[in-house]
């Protein structure tokens, strides 16, 4: 997608996420919410499964109508708020129709979203989305349908009017508003400068600027010592089956869960303020469209997930397109076999082991990862001296910002 350069244009929607105060009143009424709208969803499964068998359609139209019999037959089910029983509908249309669609495209099984499935009380995750008419912000507070005010902690301004907000809880049990609003293109001055990035493990980002290489944070290896101490506390006071969780138990579970929030945050930060840094820099962008999930069956699984490859390539997306950069995804085929100076390949692919190209036809020697951004450029078309000279039949390249 080309990127937006006119100041104020909108490019797409952006979400603004603030920490709730909740009162043992609105949490009341919030459960009780979130009891009729699993409900509706679990419902909604229900009748799914049931045209199935018959053969029958049914769509979102249909579900509508069943809810407003649902509401009509059910006192405590009218008695909550219409907008997120309606929005739990929609969600399970719109899972519903992304299932069917992979079935039709014949994914195989692995990749497939898998049709929706029963929520459970204890084990599904605490989410309420309302629409423009079911809710409104009123004296720096946010009241929702059905009388349930809830105090927000405002970090920072809305920069525009919602059209939807979306309240869930965490593990740790804390309470979160996540706005949506339209993104606003914030240009920043031109420079006249690209780059080349490419991922990796033992970096996380290699670039053809040695001051903007990534390198590998170990935010997980760093924590995974106090994290298996909770696991361990876990396992020797977990409860047996049908007994009920002790205090003990459920501490060691708070900490795990605040632990792994705690590496995740140090990972996002660590993406966000790597992306801003590049961002500010260049102009343009050749980024390597790598998709990190093969490594999760590989032995550097561990190391690659703490990486976190994925989440800052999608902040570096991200920050290009709020400040109207122009990043291209590169396809990843051969980027480790191809020479950045030449465009030469070689037969065979490179081991790991081997950190070193030597190009045979051109005699260039660079460090492999070095060499792979500066593919990236090539490939791109964004490097004036290898451009003409790159492979003319390389993968296709996409603009994502």
């Amino acid at each position: 997608m080309a990127a937006v350069g006119d100041s104020g244009v909108t490019a797409g929607y952006a979400r603004y996420t603030y920490r709730l105060r909740v009162s043992p009143t609105a949490r009341s009424a919030l459960l009780s919410e979130w009891d009729r709208g699993r409900w509706v969803w679990n419902q909604c499964v229900a009748e799914s499964r049931a045209a199935h068998k018959a053969g029958k359609k049914c769509g979102p139209a249909a579900l509508d109508k069943l809810l407003t019999g649902w509401r009509s037959r059910h006192e405590w089910l009218r008695a909550g708020g219409s907008v997120p029983q309606q929005q739990a509908v929609r969600d399970f249309a719109k899972s519903r129709a992304k299932a069917l669609k992979d079935i039709k495209a014949r994914l195989p099984v692995r990749q497939r979203a898998g049709m929706p499935r029963f929520k459970k009380k204890v084990s599904a995750d605490l989410t309420l989305n309302y629409t423009r008419h079911g809710f409104r912000l009123k004296g720096g507070g946010l009241h929702l349908a059905g009388g349930i005010a809830l105090t927000v902690v405002w970090s920072r301004d809305l920069p525009a009017e919602p059209s939807s907000v979306r309240i869930y809880r965490d593990g740790l049990g804390h309470w979160y508003a996540s706005f949506v609003v339209p993104a606003q293109v914030q240009p920043l001055p031109t420079t006249g400068t690209v780059i080349g990035i490419d991922w990796g493990v033992k970096e996380t980002a290699t670039t053809t600027s040695d001051d903007h290489d990534l390198p590998h944070p170990e935010h997980g290896k760093k924590g995974s010592a106090k994290l298996a101490r909770y696991q361990r506390m876990m396992a020797r006071r977990r409860p047996k089956r049908g007994q009920a969780a002790s205090k003990g138990f459920r501490d060691a579970k708070r900490q795990v869960a605040k632990m792994y929030k705690k590496i995740a945050r140090q990972r996002q930060d660590t993406a966000r303020k790597w992306a801003k840094r590049v961002v500010m820099r260049f102009d343009q962008i050749a980024v390597e469209d790598f998709r990190p999930k093969f490594l999760a069956r590989s032995t550097m699984a561990r190391k690659a997930a703490d990486a976190a490859i994925a989440a800052t390539k999608a902040e570096l997306i991200s920050m290009a397109r709020k400040h109207s950069r122009v990043l291209h995804l590169v396809h990843p085929a051969h980027t480790t076999r191809d020479c950045g100076q030449c465009g030469a390949r070689t037969k065979h692919a490179l081991p790991l082991s081997e950190r070193t190209y030597t190009c045979m036809a051109c005699g260039a020697v660079s460090p492999r990862d070095k060499n792979s951004a500066r593919v990236m450029l090539v490939r791109a078309g964004l490097d004036p001296a290898g451009a003409d000279r790159g492979r003319p039949d390389g993968p296709p390249v996409r603009q994502a910002a």
